[in-house]
Parts: structure tokens; sequence; C-alpha cells
């Protein structure tokens, strides 16, 4: 049931839309971050032909619910109420093919805006130009660069400039649509300033070079320290995560199959070749600090270890408020769905 007028689901489970043109390659995108699914198997996947809606709980962070909107769909059709679609929308994630020409993608990307923006001023718009793994650098960055400039005069063309787009060049094969959904999902956190603040002080005072916050399950990194994000140093977090998961499940678990490859006993140490070490501890069921640590600060562990230890009790701390906002706002949705349901809120006397 397509449920878009729910207040309480849309504030403590903000909702992203996943739109663009058939053959973008939405559904690709979700199946490979959410479901592990590899991109060769994408190749078989059937076109979408409908509105699919998928909630995604790995954590109290990691949150929401991901509408995917086939192509050939006319939301603005007035069958379609899009104003209802729009309203509890957190960010709109419009993907455009950048092998294909993308002159029409872009005209169906300003009238999504346009309209989007009209009913909800506070979504975030998040473009993908996707399948630039067949593209060149410098094609990479030419059509980066024509996408960006086109979209924008559209907005000015229109009033419009105070519109803001945020471009990611993605693809399946690689990284890079893991990095683009992190950062569409950190703007849909409200304690990622607490929790971005928590590594600042973890790292100064533990000696650390770099630390992510990571789901498990999607390997989208919900928070890091301040310090700017390498690519590299990011796939190989990325990669560490998949090696202590894979090992863990051929030798973690027990004879008879049961228990979990991820528990509060998973930690990792994996010494690189220049003189660098990657550092996992588990934070919660769901989410893992990954570090990247000098070998002379390493030394320290101890020290590590301690300031690790009160960095997962502020965590926790930090997920003790957010669950009670969340049954607090629940309680109110209840109230109000009871109020609605009797009016003047005097119980309806059958007749």
């Amino acid at each position: 049931v397509l449920d878009f007028n729910d207040p309480f689901s849309t504030e403590v489970k903000p909702r992203i839309l996943l739109m663009g043109l058939r053959r973008s390659g939405k559904s690709s995108i979700q199946k490979v971050v959410f479901h592990k699914m590899s991109p060769n198997e994408t190749l078989f996947l059937e076109s979408t032909n409908k509105i699919c809606r998928e909630d995604v709980s790995n954590s109290s962070f990691v949150n929401f619910q991901i509408w995917d909107f086939p192509g050939q769909i006319d939301f603005f059709d007035p069958t379609f109420d899009y104003e209802m679609i729009f309203r509890g929308t957190g960010a709109l994630i419009f993907v455009i093919d950048s092998q294909d020409d993308y002159m029409e993608a872009l005209a169906r990307l300003h009238l999504t805006v346009t309209r989007a923006y009209k009913v909800n001023p506070d979504i975030n718009f998040e473009i993908f130009i996707h399948k630039v793994d067949g593209l060149s650098d410098d094609h990479k960055i030419e059509t980066q660069r024509d996408i960006h400039q086109r979209a924008n005069d559209d907005l000015a063309d229109a009033g419009l400039e105070k519109i803001h787009l945020s471009f990611y060049l993605t693809s399946i094969y690689d990284h890079s649509i893991f990095e683009a959904f992190s950062k569409v999902v950190q703007k849909l956190i409200p304690q990622l300033p607490t929790l971005e603040n928590l590594l600042n002080i973890f790292i100064s005072n533990s000696g650390i070079e770099k630390a992510f916050l990571f789901d498990v399950v999607s390997k989208i990194y919900i928070a890091t320290d301040s310090t700017p994000v390498d690519m590299q140093t990011y796939e190989l977090c990325c990669d560490m995560i998949d090696v202590v998961i894979d090992i863990s499940c051929i030798y973690g678990l027990k004879d008879d199959g049961t228990g979990t490859p991820y528990d509060k006993e998973s930690m990792a140490i994996i010494k690189l070749n220049n003189t660098t070490v990657l550092y996992l501890k588990e934070v919660t069921k769901f989410l893992a600090l990954v570090c990247f640590v000098r070998e002379e600060s390493f030394e320290r562990k101890g020290l590590i270890d301690y300031n690790f230890h009160c960095f997962r009790k502020a965590i926790q701390e930090v997920f003790e408020v957010r669950m009670k906002v969340v049954r607090s706002r629940k309680h109110q949705s209840h109230l109000q769905k009871h109020k609605r349901a009797t009016p003047n809120g005097t119980p309806r006397m059958p007749m």
C-alpha cells in the first residue's frame, strides 16, 4: 500500500525518491547498494514498471525509505497527487545516464525539481551522473561540467537560482555509488554534527589519521571526521569491511551454522605496506568504526582502545536520545490519528 501521507513515518524515516528516465540505472543502484547484488547481475534486471518502496532500517541513524519510480510513469498526471509525494520527501535523487543523450533527462529534471521545490523547499536535490565507468577521465569532467551548467542555467532562466543541486559522478562498478549515497544519507541525519564532533575528539586524542563510522550492511559511511575524504582511503575501508564479514561468515559461525558474523567481539587489524594500520572495531550491531593509524601511533593501542570505549559510550547515549525522540513522535502521531478518528475528541457512538 502506497501511503504518502503519514507524517510520523516521513519524520522518523525520511523519504528518498529515486527518479530518472527509463534504463538510467535506478534499480541497479538500489540492488547494488542495499542488496549486495553483483554489478554484473544487474544486467539481467527487468525494467521497473511500478513504484517500489523499500524500508532501510539498519540502525537508528541509517533509517529511511527509498521510493523507486519507473522512468515511464508521468507522476504529474492528474491521477497522481505529486504534492503528497514531495511533501514528506527528504531527498530526491535524479539519475542521468552519462552515456546517453541527456537532453531529455535534463528537461525532466528541470520539471521535477521546480515542481518539487514549490511543494517542499527543504528537499535535498541530488543528481547522479551515472554509468561514468564507460567514459575517459577527461570526458567525465566535461560531461559533469556540461550537465551542471545546463541544469543551473535552466533554473536561472526560471528565476530559481536559489535551488541548490548537488552533482556526483557514479558507477556501480566501483565505490563511487557508495560514496555518493553516503553524502545523501548524511544530509538526512540530524545527529550528524554531534557524530562528527565525537569523531574529531576521538582522533585528536588518539593520534589517528582518519576515522569513518560505517553502516556495515550497506557500506555507507554515516559520519567521518572533519579532515577531507580521500576516495582511495574510503575504498580501502569498504574492502576491509568485506574481508572481515567474509572471513567471519566462514570461521566465525558455530558448527551448526548459528550465530552472527558481526557482533560485539568483532575487531580487525590490517597492516599495509606503507606504514599505515587499518583498525576496525564494532560500535553497535550495525555500525563499525574504521580508523587509519600510523604504525608509531598504533603502538599506543591501549590509549586508542580506552578512547574508543569512551566514544562507543557516547554513541550509545546519542542512540538513546534518538530513540526517546522516536517514541515521543510515535505517541504524538498516535494521538493525532485518534483525534482525527473521533470528531471533537469524543468517541463515535453507534447509530
